[in-house]
């Protein structure tokens, strides 16, 4: 492993290398199976996170997000989007935690539940 991963998805990496390789090159596969950039990517992951509203992977998402040039206004556009389909309560709850990891304010700081 080229990177040490938080909390319990480092825990698994670390107690089971089979099965985080194998999980590392599924995600690999996945995408490179089709056409969208990766900051369409990252974008949808993001997406997916607020839909299945997990905290943790949100921030991770966000994290990533931010890591790879993805401006703020943008993963805020996505927590947005979420109003329509999953309602004003999860979209807030996914701009909290987006905010968490992605406020100007929070630049450097790598903030809490990832």
């Amino acid at each position: 492993m080229t990177k040490t991963l938080p909390g319990a998805a480092g825990d698994l990496a670390e107690e089971h290398p089979d099965v985080w390789k194998a999980y590392a090159a599924l995600g690999k596969a996945t995408a490179e199976c089709g056409p969208l950039t990766p900051r369409e990517r990252r974008l949808v992951k993001l997406a997916l996170a607020i839909g299945a509203g997990s905290e943790g992977a949100v921030h991770s998402h966000a994290r990533r997000a931010r890591s790879e040039g993805i401006e703020h206004a943008a993963a805020i556009q996505v927590a947005m989007l979420a109003i329509g389909p999953l309602g004003l309560p999860r979209a807030v709850a996914a701009k909290t935690w987006i905010e968490d990891i992605t406020a100007p304010d929070n630049e450097g700081c790598e903030g809490s539940g990832a």
